[in-house]
C-alpha cells in the first residue's frame, strides 16, 4: 500500500510531517510518498530513501477551500488526491486545510454512487473500545436521508476498517425515546429502522462513552460540538491532573 502525504499540510509542516511519515513507514511497513516543495521536504528526510512528488504551492489554513483549490492546482494537498485518482496511490494523509481537502476529494474523486455528502469521522474512546461518530463537521446543515447516508458509511467503515461484526447504529438524540428530537432526528429514525442496519434507536451523548454503539450519527453542527467539547474536557482534565500532581510532589 501506498499512502501520498501532503507533506505541507499543518502547523509544523513540513518538518513534522516528514518526520511522522518515516516513522510510519518504519514500524508499519508502509509505502509513503511525500508531496509537498521539494527542497523544503528533502532538508527533514535525511538519508532516508523517499520518494517526493514536487508540488509548487500550499493551501493555507485560513483560505476559502473550494476557491483555494481551483485556483491553486498544484497545492501539495491537491497534488495528493490526484495521486489517487491516478492510481498511483491508495490513500492520502492530510493535517491541512479540512475543508480544502474535502473540495478537492469531491472536485477530483467524485462522490461514491448513492451518497449525496461526504461526512467527518471522530473516533471517541469508550468503556469497551471506540465509538464512530459522523459527522463531525463538514455538513452542518443535514436532510433525514444524509444521516441515513451517513449510518451506511459509518457502519461500514466500522466493520471493515475497524473490524466491528454488525456494528450498533445509533442515532445522536436528546433521548432514547423514539419521538424524541427536533424534525430532523424524528424524519431520520423510521428511515434508519427500515434498512438492514444494526439500528439500536436513538442514544444520548453520554452512550459515546458506556460503548452503546458502535456507530453513532449526527449532523455536522451536533458532531463538531461534541467533538470540540471532548477536546476541551481532556484539556480541562489533564490541566487539572498537572496541577494535583504538582501540588502533592511540593507537599
Amino acid at each position: 500500500m501506498r499512502i501520498a502525504i501532503d507533506a505541507m499540510g499543518g502547523d509544523y509542516a513540513p518538518q513534522e510531517v516528514v518526520a511522522g511519515a518515516l516513522q510510519a513507514r518504519r514500524e508499519l511497513g508502509i509505502d509513503v510518498i511525500l508531496v509537498g516543495d521539494q527542497e523544503k521536504v528533502r532538508a527533514f528526510t535525511g538519508e532516508a530513501d523517499v520518494e517526493i512528488v514536487h508540488a509548487s504551492q500550499v493551501i493555507g489554513m485560513g483560505e476559502q477551500p473550494v476557491l483555494a483549490v481551483r485556483r491553486k492546482q498544484d497545492a501539495s494537498l491537491v497534488r495528493a488526491i490526484r495521486l489517487v485518482k491516478e492510481g498511483i496511490a491508495s490513500a492520502m494523509v492530510s493535517a491541512g486545510n479540512t475543508g480544502a481537502v474535502m473540495a478537492a476529494s469531491l472536485l477530483e474523486l467524485g462522490r461514491i454512487t448513492g451518497i449525496d455528502r461526504p461526512a467527518l469521522v471522530g473516533l471517541f474512546p469508550n468503556v469497551k473500545g471506540q465509538t464512530v461518530l459522523l459527522d463531525v463537521g463538514a455538513n452542518v446543515d443535514c436532510r433525514p436521508h444524509h444521516l441515513l447516508q451517513f449510518a451506511i458509511m459509518g457502519s461500514v467503515y466500522a466493520e471493515m476498517v475497524l473490524g466491528m461484526p454488525s456494528p450498533r447504529v445509533g442515532l445522536l438524540n436528546i433521548g432514547e425515546e423514539e419521538g424524541k428530537g427536533n424534525e430532523l432526528t424524528q424524519a431520520a429514525y423510521p428511515l434508519l429502522r427500515e434498512t438492514a442496519l444494526n439500528f439500536i434507536g436513538n442514544v444520548e451523548g453520554r452512550d459515546l462513552f458506556n460503548g452503546r454503539a458502535d456507530v453513532v450519527v449526527c449532523d455536522g453542527f451536533v458532531g463538531n460540538v461534541v467533538l470540540k467539547s471532548g477536546e476541551g474536557l481532556v484539556m480541562a482534565l489533564q490541566h487539572v491532573l498537572e496541577k494535583e500532581i504538582k501540588r502533592n510532589l511540593m507537599t
